[in-house]
């Protein structure tokens, strides 16, 4: 079925069509030739970009929107009062989530989620980008812009569709993947769930959606993830598990109590990091397999950090399933340059190399500081850290400062609370008043006022520093203006 025949004829209205998750299946509908309509708060490139694919862009929200739309889609971050929805349900237009659209352009094809705490975007663009290269056409939906591929978004005319499979509003549960990537099982979205096991409770609720003789990919150095691998295989589902150690059971551990005996043993993919280095990393990858014997193959990255080599294994345990050359998909990995707001560079000035990253969780930023250290060299490591969420900001406090500990100076801008509305004592004080707990108070800075402490972080930095803009919000923006602020002061 098409995605013209599983929603009927006519018009898709997006409220918020310039959000990351939103645009691409906005796209995605286009290339299908479907007549896409949408608003936002505010204009942006992404809204030119739809514009000039076809779409009827608006900026701002007004009922009148709505009006001669077939199906109406939405995000979580779409409050309940949007004058749009409200309009749309009056007038009994149907509205799905965005992950139901993505769930209907997708149909047909071999489905990859891939799922996590952190890595999504990254493994998503890799996977995306290594099919394109050996010549399969991929169809892909990832929340970023894939630096090499220009766009994330694309309907290929090949088997596979590749996505990201969105946890944080339970949205993955929309899915039945042939291939299934867990990454990572980490507490967070506190706001959404109730609790850590309520968060493992919705991964193992995704791994049970995996088609009959599908695959989890999952990476055993996480506990959560390799935790969820011995559940699936327990329960009979087909399971490659990858990463820097081997899984507990064949290392000679034993399961936890209660979990279901899996073996994980017999299709693992082995990561050896060879070298870590400023612009990139290399490491070989030995695929044990019972039946064939191991496969062996080398990885080159152009893209630095422990963490990106782990991603580019679970791409790779997932290509070769769907079929690719080995050797090929692992030379195409090399190929991979990035990804938007993931360890972009956005500029030079005054000897001070400027870098926007998109980690808005403790586990993400501690993994970015210890690239950015690799990349610095003999410079500091300055960040500009814009948290993400009330909800997360009081959950992770302590462990925000933690990581951010490994800066050598450290500004932290007022919350970007998206979706959320203030809460009464939260503020971004929490994280530096931790650092200093930790001893660290005088690396840290509280300055609430965005561009304020734009100004901040810039007069810090000095010739051979590396300067971060660190979080989810609208910090990105801020690359620009310091910058500016460096160039002036040059």
């Amino acid at each position: 079925m098409t995605p013209s025949d599983a929603v009927a004829a006519g018009r898709l209205h997006f409220i918020g069509i310039g959000g990351a998750g939103m645009s691409v299946i906005a796209e995605l509908f286009l290339a299908h030739g479907r007549a896409v309509s949408g608003s936002d708060a505010r204009g942006s490139a992404t809204l030119d970009r739809l514009a000039a694919l076809g779409a009827d862009v608006h900026v701002g929200h007004a009922a009148e929107r709505v009006a001669g739309a077939q199906t109406v889609v939405i995000s979580t971050a779409v409050r309940p009062d949007n004058v749009e929805l409200v309009a749309a349900r009056s007038a009994g237009i149907p509205v799905i989530h965005r992950s139901e659209a993505l769930a209907l352009v997708a149909e047909g094809k071999a489905f990859v989620a891939v799922a996590g705490a952190h890595g999504k975007t990254t493994t998503s663009s890799m996977l995306a980008l290594a099919l394109v290269e050996v010549g399969a056409d991929p169809s892909y939906a990832i929340g970023g812009e894939v630096v090499a591929l220009g766009t994330g978004a694309h309907a290929g005319a090949g088997t596979a569709f590749v996505a990201e499979a969105d946890e944080s509003d339970r949205s993955f549960l929309a899915y039945r993947p042939r291939v299934a990537i867990v990454t990572n099982v980490e507490a967070d979205h506190l706001d959404q769930y109730a609790s850590a096991s309520d968060v493992e409770e919705a991964f193992e609720e995704f791994v049970a959606r995996i088609v009959p003789g599908g695959l989890l990919v999952a990476c055993v150095d996480d506990p959560g993830a390799e935790r969820l691998a011995r559940l699936a295989a327990g329960n009979g589902t087909r399971v490659r598990t990858y990463g820097r150690g081997a899984p507990s059971d064949v290392a000679g551990g034993t399961p936890a109590d209660g979990a279901p005996v899996g073996t994980l043993g017999d299709d693992h993919v082995e990561v050896v990091l060879d070298r870590l280095h400023a612009s990139g990393s290399e490491a070989h990858l030995t695929w044990h397999r019972r039946d064939v014997g191991p496969v062996r193959v080398s990885l080159d990255l152009a893209v630095p950090g422990a963490h990106n080599v782990l991603n580019a294994a679970a791409a790779w345990a997932a290509g070769v399933d769907l079929g690719a050359p080995p050797e090929a998909l692992a030379e195409a990995l090399g190929r991979f340059t990035g990804t938007r707001r993931r360890f972009e560079e956005r500029g030079v000035a005054a000897g001070i190399r400027v870098v926007d990253d998109y980690a808005h969780h403790p586990t993400e930023v501690a993994a970015l500081l210890a690239a950015a250290r690799l990349a610095a060299g003999e410079g500091r490591v300055l960040a500009l850290f814009q948290p993400h969420l009330y909800s997360r900001t009081l959950s992770f406090a302590r462990e925000f400062a933690q990581a951010l500990t490994s800066a050598d100076q450290v500004v932290v801008t007022g919350i970007y609370g998206a979706r959320e509305d203030p809460r009464p004592g939260v503020t971004s004080a929490l994280i530096t008043d931790a650092m200093a707990d930790l001893g660290a108070g005088s690396r840290a800075r509280y300055v609430p006022d965005r561009l304020a402490a734009a100004a901040a972080i810039a007069d810090l930095a000095r010739p051979g520093d590396l300067l971060l803009t660190v979080g989810a919000g609208d910090v990105t923006e801020l690359a620009d203006p310091i910058l500016e602020a460096l160039r002036a002061r040059a």
